[in-house]
């Protein structure tokens, strides 16, 4: 007798308990980010698999997008609320729906670039412009050209920054829009005199003999992946904006003190699970060794305003003013976002 209610209060406490559990447990916040299928996508992957979305509180689906002008184009239909850009399409969403960046993905400078077959003529002529000795062209091997490019991006950028490294304006050549593995594939088959490719895809263009014309980082410019946030959304939840930071600087972390070597293969995984690519071991290594991510200390180092315009606020500035040096955006716009104002460290200082 004495036992079964001793079992009957027990049943009864575990009972009360796992109810306090469950009515204690906050639900988690369902969080939608965009993302392409390059670098700084995988910190954010690899937050996921690991469930640090969940220990911020978060549920973050990572959409996938071909180019960052699509991710800019979802945004209207509340598609997302936070993505990550290259510079070139963040400075487009805020004169369009008024966008936000909040974070630095990554530079791409280095590895987004204008590549040709090794017998075109372009690579007689190098350094024909003193300003940028390491470029290859002339105007004569380029006016009339074909050339494959994701246009409103960072590869445009840096196409932009080669044609007028080399003299040659962009009416004066044929420009396709494409995306990055349309362009790929056509190049390969033949098609066009030149490509305009961001990583990976600019590495799997080299490993096909292709030759690097002129980078954005030979022609002197930046190329950042910046995060960029719905403005509403985050100004409405800065401290869902927090924890999403939170989490992708959780896998920044990874990345800055994890081996190359232990970082190949999930790399590798990434690619394959959730961007459905393969690449070999070379590819991966290459990526992961030329691209930069900073911590907590090193955004709020490139976000500080303290002397003037930020590291961040000059990347933006400079990609406004290049693009209204050649008429692709008019000066009223370039009023709106020529002091890059929308390039914020606010949600950063609330990183716990």
């Amino acid at each position: 007798m004495r036992l079964n209610k001793f079992l009957s209060g027990l049943a009864a406490v575990l009972l009360a308990f796992s109810l306090c559990n469950a009515a204690s447990a906050a639900p988690l916040t369902k969080i939608r980010t965009a993302w392409m299928d390059s670098y700084e996508t995988f910190a954010m992957w690899y937050a996921k698999e690991k469930g640090w979305d969940k220990e911020a509180g978060l549920d973050i689906d990572i959409l996938f997008f071909d180019s960052g002008m699509a991710i800019l184009n979802a945004l209207p239909a509340g598609e997302w609320q936070y993505s990550c850009l290259g510079g070139v399409p963040a400075m487009m969403g805020n004169l369009r729906y008024g966008t936000s960046v909040i974070g630095v993905g990554t530079d791409e400078s280095a590895c987004v670039a204008v590549l040709a077959r090794p017998d075109n003529p372009v690579f007689k002529t190098q350094g024909l412009n003193p300003k940028h000795p390491d470029v290859f062209g002339s105007p004569e091997d380029v006016r009339g050209k074909t050339i494959f490019c994701t246009t409103v991006s960072s590869a445009h950028f840096a196409l932009t920054a080669w044609l007028d490294a080399v003299g040659v304006k962009p009416t004066e050549v044929t420009i396709k829009n494409m995306d990055q593995p349309q362009a790929l594939a056509a190049f390969e088959n033949g098609i066009g005199d030149f490509v305009a490719l961001w990583a990976p895809h600019m590495y799997a263009g080299t490993d096909k003999g292709w030759k690097i014309a002129g980078s954005a980082a030979l022609c002197g410019k930046g190329t950042p992946l910046v995060l960029v946030a719905d403005t509403k959304y985050a100004d409405a939840h800065p401290e869902n904006t927090a924890k999403f930071l939170s989490v992708y600087l959780r896998g920044v972390e990874h990345l800055r003190t994890a081996s190359i070597d232990d970082l190949i293969p999930e790399y590798q995984r990434f690619f394959f699970d959730w961007a459905g690519k393969t690449y070999s071991k070379e590819l991966a290594r290459l990526d992961l060794e030329s691209h930069p991510a900073w911590d907590i200390k090193g955004q709020l180092t490139l976000f500080d305003t303290s002397k003037g315009m930020s590291t961040v606020q000059q990347w933006q500035a400079d990609t406004a003013q290049f693009f209204a040096s050649i008429g692709s955006i008019t000066p009223d716009e370039l009023k709106k976002v020529e002091n890059a104002s929308y390039v914020t460290d606010k949600f950063l200082k609330l990183v716990k």
